[in-house]
């Protein structure tokens, strides 16, 4: 039945990227100029605090409401004299806070950058803004993945199902992650430009466009774009972060309410992960240090890094390790974690700090095709639900290609991680985004998203058998076994 998984390609040229420059019907009609208070009130519910600055600044004297008569009223001087005085006092707030915004972003330059260029800098594929396929997700219970492309539609795809449903909403923009509700059959979350759409699918329905109503819209002031989405494993709870702001929205799906999670520091939150026990939750920010809460009382701690931000996480399948990689370093930190209980419940429990497990800095390799320098930094990492096998996307520089190395793994009675082999595309492929399936029973099956718009799928099949132990934890990337059995032996078998 696995090897029914589809295998499908998406070319970039078949795709056309968005060109809206707005979602609204407001210019197809004749301008009409409302009176202040209205335009305020607008203003309040579109953008916010900052669109009743704006709209009291550029405020104009309304004398029209008096043409025609000789001298203004007392009542209206009085309207007017409020009216100078808002608007210098808008003007000035307006001053004060760019100043503290552009102090801000000399602390947190990321907050500068436009929209597409800050979902492109922390999104987990390697080159969100040029490939075709930009988010990926497997469903937790069946063998359907939803994929979302270039033109910000999003295609699901069902084994056992010829349909394909095309998603498409008007707030469906810049879609930098997806994610299926556990133990449910067809709510699928996607992180858009302004808001969390869950789309509710039928999975008996044979239509291949279903409509906008079937998407419920979770939206909150500043909170934009949405990078990153993590859904609780018992479905009740739906967390949101954006790069944008500091506060980690906690969603109520079902009264579509939030409860912002806020810390001073960090500049906003890029990456979630929430642990396969439901106990902990990984929140990397765009500055060097990231958090790990515990979502019994939601209290937190810290780690701080050296050189730059988290860029990626993932947890061992019983929440007890973290692994994780930093910016601009080529290396693996694992971070251990221990189980509370009485008075000490409600603690993180992890250990002070994090120990190096894998070196991935640039190495020289005998292939078939002669020597090859693999190594740099993790673009994204992925761990097994078995915790049998890790997956990493390690990030070439400009002259190197970009390749998955994939490790063996066992987390008791000790942590041990074992290199065992290397996944390199086609001539021009170069790997965007991984996941494993989270059903395969025999081993493992690694989903690939080629930067081509290929999506294809790598079977391991497990030996259950003595694992190797290590010479050093520190050691460079080898290859499977020797440089003999490298060239006998397919990357994706175990030797």
């Amino acid at each position: 039945r696995m090897w029914k998984l589809l295998t499908l390609t998406i070319p970039k040229e078949t795709l056309k990227a968005h060109s809206r420059l707005e979602h609204n019907t407001k210019p197809a009609f004749i301008h009409h100029r409302e009176m202040l208070w209205k335009r305020c009130i607008n203003a309040w519910r579109d953008v916010g605090v900052a669109g009743v600055l704006e709209e009291l600044a550029n405020a104009e004297e309304e004398e029209e409401l008096n043409q025609g008569l000789g001298e203004l009223s007392w009542v209206d001087s009085a309207k007017q004299l409020a009216v100078r005085w808002l608007k210098a006092g808008s003007h000035c707030t307006l001053a004060l806070c760019r100043w503290v915004s552009s102090l801000h972003g000399s602390f947190f330059p990321h907050l500068s950058l436009p929209s597409e260029d800050m979902i492109a800098e922390f999104s987990q594929a390697v080159d969100w803004a040029g490939c075709s396929i930009r988010a990926f997700a497997w469903h937790p219970h069946t063998s359907k993945f939803a994929v979302a492309l270039l033109d910000d539609s999003i295609r699901v795809y069902n084994a056992k199902s010829a349909t394909v449903p095309i998603l498409k909403h008007r707030l469906q923009r810049n879609v930098a992650s997806l994610m299926w509700k556990p133990l449910c059959a067809s709510i699928l979350a996607v992180a858009c430009h302004t808001c969390v759409l869950l789309w509710h699918l039928d999975p008996t329905s044979l239509s291949t466009r279903p409509s906008s109503g079937c998407a419920q819209v979770l939206s909150h002031p500043g909170h934009c774009p949405v990078t990153s989405l993590a859904w609780a494993p018992s479905g009740g709870l739906l967390l949101s972060a954006s790069p944008a702001d500091t506060a980690m929205l906690v969603w109520d799906v079902s009264t579509e309410n939030c409860v912002q999670l806020q810390w001073f520091g960090g500049g906003g939150v890029t990456y979630l992960a929430w642990s396969p026990d439901g106990s902990k939750v990984l929140a990397a920010t765009p500055s060097a240090v990231f958090r790990v809460w515990e979502v019994q009382m939601w209290t937190c701690e810290k780690w701080p890094t050296i050189k730059g931000p988290c860029r990626t996480g993932c947890w061992s399948p019983d929440g007890s390790r973290l692994l994780f990689t930093v910016q601009e370093e080529s290396v693996i930190y694992s971070l251990s974690f221990s189980e509370y209980s009485g008075e000490q419940e409600g603690r993180v429990g992890g250990s002070k700090t994090a120990s190096i497990v894998a070196d991935l800095s640039e190495t020289t390799f005998d292939t078939l095709y002669g020597e090859k320098r693999i190594g740099g930094e993790v673009q994204s990492m992925i761990w097994d639900p078995s915790g049998e096998r890790l997956a990493a996307v390690i990030r070439g520089s400009s002259n190197q290609t970009t390749i998955i190395a994939v490790f063996r793994t066992r987390n008791s009675p000790v942590f041990e991680l074992l290199p065992c082999g290397f996944v390199q595309g086609e001539v021009g492929a170069q790997p965007q985004l991984v996941a494993f399936h989270p059903c395969f029973k025999k081993g493992a099956v690694l989903t690939v998203c080629w930067s081509t718009g290929k999506v294809s799928h790598i079977p391991f099949f497990f030996e259950k058998g003595p694992f190797p132990s290590f010479s050093s934890p520190q050691i460079p990337l080898m290859p499977l076994g020797s440089r003999s059995s490298t060239r006998e032996q397919p990357l994706f078998s175990e030797l």
